[in-house]
């Protein structure tokens, strides 16, 4: 039996050096910069810049995370960073022309409750963010601290690569990627002391229990 890779895991929301160089010292897959002013976690695009100079052309991949974005917009963040990955939260019908546009590979933000917001097995997105939906009274389409429905997840199998996202915390990681079975996790506020302030500490312990040899 050939070996299990070990799980993904993005830190998104990064907007000091301490939690840059923590996500990047640990081992992340990714880490996202969030480009939605309404966000506790909002950088500018000349911000992420300067942090992601820090660790230049290493791993992790850099990921910009849009609200409906239009052309100008992403255009607009691109002349200040180089992103690997573009995550929206927008409708699929966009997907293709973001990425036809930008020639990067675009990764939809997903909300689900049922098995009736699974994606159609013909989008176009090259990946999903699977949480659950924005609660009543949300001001943010996603990135609200709410657990997904992790048995439901467990039936999920997409022929596109995914994370889910949504209530973890180094103490619950493991339990989401047993249960679930995803390829890896995304976490923003998990790994916070307060909204928008990252934790170093959390964020190594975080990816470590994402590691564990229990979830291989």
């Amino acid at each position: 039996m050939s070996p299990v890779s070990k799980k993904l895991v993005k830190i998104c929301g990064i907007n000091s050096p301490e939690a840059f160089d923590a996500a990047v010292e640990a081992g992340a897959d990714y880490l996202g910069f969030v480009f939605f002013p309404a966000s506790p976690r909002y950088v500018t695009p000349m911000d992420a810049a300067i942090l992601s100079a820090r660790h230049e052309g290493a791993k992790p991949f850099r990921v910009g995370l849009f609200v409906n974005p239009g052309f100008d917009e992403v255009d607009a963040v691109l002349q200040d960073i180089s992103l690997d990955i573009l995550q929206i939260h927008a409708n699929p019908s966009l997907i293709a022309a973001l990425r036809d546009r930008f020639g990067r590979p675009v990764w939809r933000q997903l909300g689900v409750t049922t098995a009736a917001d699974f994606p159609d097995p013909k989008e176009y997105a090259d990946g999903f963010i699977v949480e659950a939906k924005p609660p009543a009274g949300a001001t943010r389409p996603g990135g609200n601290a709410v657990q997904a429905d992790w048995p439901l997840l467990a039936t999920f199998h997409p022929a596109k690569p995914w994370l889910v996202a949504g209530g973890l915390r180094p103490d619950n990681v493991t339990e989401a990627l047993r249960i679930t079975g995803a390829p890896g996790v995304d976490v923003s506020s998990g790994v916070e002391t307060a909204p928008g302030k990252k934790s170093p500490d959390l964020i190594r312990q975080f990816i470590a229990a994402a590691r564990a040899e229990g979830v291989r």
